[in-house]
Order: C-alpha cells, then structure tokens, then sequence
C-alpha cells in the first residue's frame, strides 16, 4: 500500500532538487522557502521507507535511490498531467472550447451578442453551438454533454449545483399570419376554443406556455399540428395554416412575416430567459468569461427597457 506521506507534490519537489541541485533554485521554481522544501523532502524520505540523502555540511546530497526516484518520478509526473488534461476534456474543460446549448428563437439577436462578447473576452475561444429544446438542453447539461445553456428557466425549483445568471423576461403572444390579423387590442383565449392551432413538440419552453396560458383560460385548445421547430412553426403560420402562441423575440427572426397581439394580462405567461451552467464549471475561465457577457447583456437589456 503506498504511504500517505508520498505525494505528487512531494516527488515534483524531488525532481525540482535533483534536476537544481540546491534549496534556493528549488524553492525559485516553484515558489516554496527552503524549509518547506526541506520538510517536503524529509517527510517523502520517511513514507519510501530508505534513506535518500546525506548531509554534508549543511547540504542535502542526494543518494542513488533519490536519482532513481526522481528519474521515475519524472514520467509519473507527466503522465499524469496527460490523465488531468484527459478528465478535463471528458468534462468539456477543454481550454479552447465552450459546448454552448441554446433555444431556436434565441439565435436571431440574443446568442450572436453573447458569441460575440465572449470572442473579445477571449479571442482564441472556440464556441460549439448546440440548438435543441428547452428539455433536451437542459438534459445534456446535466450529463455534461454541452458546458452551458441559455434557455428559459425551467418551472418550479432548479435542481443543485447549477448556476443561473438572468438575461431578460419575455411574453408570450398570440401569433396569426398578417390577413388574419385578430382586430382586439388584447387576446381573450376564452374565445378561441375552436380556432386552430399549431404548436411545438413536447420538451419546448413555448409548448409549455400555449398549454399554460389555455389553462389559465379555461379551455382545451384544438392542436390540429405539432412541428419540431420554430421556424417551421412560424412559417405555417404566416401560411395561415393556423394560429399559436409564440414569444415576443421571435420577431427578430421573422419580422412583420407573422402578427403577435398582445394577451389580455390574465392570461399573461412569462419566459425568464437565463444562461444555466454547473456550479462546478463556475471557476473555469472560458465559463467566467460567458457569464461575465451574460451580464452586461442584462445590463444592457436592463436600461433598453
């Protein structure tokens, strides 16, 4: 059984002495007073079990058995760095790349700026965009398939050890090509029990708020299609295929192409738009470097509004 008392640290230290030749050199290396340095050596001495220096004088002169550990030393020493780079790659800390998982109808305005921010903050960071559902997204995230999120905060409490920076509140409204424009100021869903509609497939923030809002109304809505995505939704109903719920910033990805009319407010269903990553990420400088863009973006959205 290997004694507690030998450490990678300690063997760095070894190596560092026998490579230096001296106390002082080695505690310029790695920033450590010769007494610590001194302990460090005694200590690892004690948990080998054989001698591996002599004085002379006051020096430390290293025995053959200290050579033959350092040299042996020195491949452990980086083989294991190989390991940790390896553990870090697996848990996507890999220096150079963010795994970033966003909704579909945040990619006309909200994920380039952050993109973008986070780029100047770090120039050589890649960014891996993962587009998905609000549900699948936040699957991946806990299986450590992608390193961050921005989405719509889940209902009800967030499970431990994840991070939420806010970004902006978003309404739902009721969407209808532009010939169908409805002619109320504000929508009473009450109303519209036998209209048809489209909405998204389960597993979406948006899909969870039609229901929601149809719930707060009182009636079952008549879903005659679900599609797998926004834009495919959005583009049926500028076709008139029929009508849904959609957010508001989804304007920016189709313009005046589809109407949005506002819900009367007790019907109001609001989207908390968030990036979402693991605590255990938060000390990473590329994760830092995302949630400080995150909250200039808020800032700024702050003040617009």
């Amino acid at each position: 059984m290997l004694n507690t008392d030998v450490t990678l640290r300690k063997l760095e230290i070894l190596c560092s002495f026998i490579r230096t030749g001296s106390l002082s050199k080695t505690g310029e290396e790695l920033s450590l007073s010769s007494v610590s340095i001194h302990k460090a050596l005694h200590s690892l001495e004690g948990g080998v079990g054989c001698p591996l220096f002599v004085k002379e004088g006051r020096q430390l002169k290293p025995l053959p058995a200290a050579i033959y550990l350092a040299e042996m030393s020195v491949e452990l020493l980086e083989d294991m760095g190989h390991i940790l780079k390896k553990t870090r790659s697996k848990a996507g800390l890999e220096s150079g790349q963010i795994r970033l998982g966003s909704m579909y109808s945040l990619t006309a305005n909200v994920i380039p700026r952050i993109i973008m921010g986070t780029k100047i903050r770090r120039p050589d960071l890649d960014i891996d965009l993962h587009l998905g559902s609000n549900e699948e997204l936040m699957k991946k995230l806990s299986e450590g398939a992608i390193d961050a999120v921005v989405i719509a905060t889940p209902p009800g409490k967030l499970t431990d050890g994840l991070q939420v920076v806010p970004l902006f509140d978003d309404q739902l409204f009721f969407a209808s090509s532009q010939k169908s424009k409805p002619n109320e100021a504000g929508i009473d869903l009450s109303q519209y029990q036998t209209e048809k509609f489209l909405t998204l497939q389960e597993g979406f923030a948006t899909t969870s708020g039609f229901y929601d809002a149809f719930k707060l109304a009182g009636v079952k809505p008549n879903v005659v299609m679900k599609v797998g995505d926004i834009f495919s939704l959005m583009n049926m109903v500028s076709g008139d295929l029929g009508k849904t719920l959609l957010p508001g910033r989804v304007k920016a990805l189709m313009g005046d192409a589809i109407a949005l009319t506002p819900l009367l407010p007790k019907y109001a269903v609001t989207q908390h738009i968030a990036l979402i990553y693991l605590q255990a990420n938060e000390l990473n400088a590329n994760i830092l470097a995302l949630a400080a863009e995150a909250r200039m973006l808020h800032r700024k959205m702050t003040e617009a509004n």
